[in-house]
């Protein structure tokens, strides 16, 4: 690769993280977010290889499950492999339906004592767990890389967003007051009618996370479920189990009483079932796909009464760039959140539409930054793009390019990697196709793979109503004029909508800065993760009424 390819490379993907999120040098201190991590700290490097290192020594370990404060064995496990070359990584628990009651019976057991410790002294014990994460935070990247097969810079990212939420939901308690608020009195004649607002938590909760996220999407919700006092029970994606069971050990290490953190792994059709079809759940967060989540919400409905489901279910992102547009920050913008984490997010940009004016010369520089994307070991500093999850989104990414290039023109990727040091895992070339006809169904369906779509078209208003069309709406991006910035927030229909933004068109949302949530079929309370509505979702109202005579 020239020097201009590595280059190129680096703006993609040089990674930004130190323990603590922030590093001090000569410099002005740097603080991680996805937005400003494509600028990283040298001792990054060194101190995430020197994790790297130590963990190497922990693999093929076999990881029970923990509920009620003991670790539990299931009578068969399964295999955790790197999806980068088929290294076993650890061994699992294959959980059942029985496990799951057990570890439920060990949160409701437990979650009276929780709710009812005072919230200050909760936020104190999950202000804890969040310190410790940091701490343990290049552990925790380097697991995230060798199993979900994130470059490093999204790794520590991952484990960064985790601890930040938790750290969002201390605050907005203390904020709040712990949740309590005086409200109004009423005008009664000889009484004093005092009245109380109170949220309360609903008990016990589930936590499903999915594969992509498996640091944010854990310990983000299980800490925010944590602080609004409830006990939990944690069920992650089988193809990655052991960052969540490192976050469920981590709270527990730091003192969140025995009963109230609990861990199950185990097949989604049998003890995944068995927690969201249990009476004895309360409330449960479920990240993944719209089939997935919309089952959930269905089967979840059939309980004696309605109970809180905070659903996040994929998108269709899109972004619009206007003939105003500066394409340079548009180009990069679009490559980044196309590609990041190999198109596998929620979030990810897999459809771009461009005013006819500036289509031609747009679509030469996506291709020219896609075709400089390095592609490799994602523990290595210099890759951008590691692999996909498993054989199945590789070879759904092999049936997707082809029905693209018999209907469009693919310019960039559209074939897997093999030979060498791409035998033994899931390489897929990052992927740009063009002139697909906008009736193709892949322009409204997930593929959650290395492939955007980039499509011309004559006017911004055709853009917008093509973006809208879908079923999804949880990101978007813009490139355009100052005036046209604010027609496109008036008219977007998606929860998380980014103007003019080089570090990432659709993705790249933080705690406390872009909460994260989408519309329509992306999302279930209309209320984002991080900010200040979310804490919320996980308590119900009481209103404390007291009349006393003059």
């Amino acid at each position: 690769m020239n020097e201009h390819a590595k280059d190129r490379a680096a703006d993609f993907c040089r990674p930004s993280a130190v323990a603590g999120n922030t590093c001090t040098g000569e410099q002005k201190p740097f603080k991680l977010t996805y937005a400003t991590m494509f600028d990283s700290p040298p001792e990054l490097h060194q101190r995430f290889e020197e994790a790297l290192k130590q963990l190497h020594h922990d693999l093929g370990a076999s990881y029970p499950m923990l509920w009620g404060g003991q670790s539990h064995e299931a009578a068969e496990r399964f295999s955790d492999c790197s999806p980068t070359d088929g290294t076993v990584l650890g061994y699992f628990q294959k959980g059942t339906a029985q496990d799951a009651q057990q570890a439920l019976a060990a949160a409701r057991a437990a979650a009276p004592a929780w709710g009812a410790t005072p919230w200050k002294e909760r936020v104190r014990i999950m202000r804890a767990a969040a310190d410790l994460l940091e701490e343990r935070l290049f552990t925790l990247g380097a697991i995230l890389s060798l199993e979900v097969g994130k470059n490093r810079m999204e790794s520590l990212g991952d484990g960064a967003e985790a601890v930040e939420t938790i750290r969002y939901a201390c605050n907005r308690m203390e904020q709040c007051n712990g949740m309590v608020q005086q409200m109004g009195s009423d005008p009664l004649r000889g009484y004093t009618s005092t009245n109380v607002s109170v949220l309360r938590p609903y008990g016990v909760w589930v936590i499903i996370s999915p594969f992509n996220f498996p640091a944010s999407l854990t310990g983000g919700p299980a800490g925010v479920a944590l602080v609004a006092g409830n006990a939990i029970v944690i069920k992650p994606a089988t193809d990655t189990p052991w960052g969540p069971w490192f976050i469920a050990k981590t709270f527990l290490d730091a003192g969140v009483p025995a009963g109230v953190v609990n861990f199950v792994t185990g097949p989604g059709s049998t003890l995944g079932q068995a927690l969201t079809d249990s009476p004895q759940v309360d409330g449960l967060t479920f990240t993944g796909s719209y089939d997935v989540g919309m089952g959930i919400y269905r089967s979840f409905a059939n309980g004696r009464y309605p109970r809180p489901l905070i659903l996040e279910m994929g998108g269709k992102n899109a972004t619009i760039v206007s003939r105003h547009a500066n394409l340079d920050d548009a180009a990069i913008g679009i490559v980044r959140s196309a590609f990041g984490l190999q198109g596998q997010k929620c979030s990810a940009c897999s459809r771009v539409f461009v005013e006819d004016d500036v289509y031609d010369e747009l679509l030469k520089k996506i291709v020219a930054r896609t075709a400089e994307v390095v592609i490799g070991d994602p523990v290595e500093a210099s890759v951008a793009c590691g692999p996909v999850i498993n054989s199945k989104a590789q070879q759904n990414f092999i049936a997707y390019c082809k029905e693209l290039q018999s209907t469009g023109r693919i310019l960039c990727g559209g074939k897997i990697l093999t030979g060498g040091s791409y035998e033994h895992g899931f390489f897929c070339a990052p992927t740009v196709v063009a002139d697909v006809p906008f009736t193709n169904p892949l322009w409204s369906k997930e593929m959650f793979l290395p492939i955007t779509m980039v499509g011309r078209v004559s006017s911004l208003d055709e853009a917008m109503e093509i973006t809208n069309s879908v079923d999804y709406g949880l990101t978007a991006g813009f490139y355009g004029s100052k005036e046209e910035n604010s027609w496109f927030f008036d008219h977007i229909q998606a929860g998380v909508t980014y103007a003019n933004r080089p570090q990432g068109a659709t993705t790249g949302a933080w705690p406390g800065f872009q909460p994260f949530g989408g519309w329509k079929g992306s999302g279930s309370t209309g209320k984002n993760a991080g900010g200040i509505y979310y804490l919320p979702l996980y308590m119900h109202e009481q209103i404390q009424v007291t009349v006393e005579q003059d």
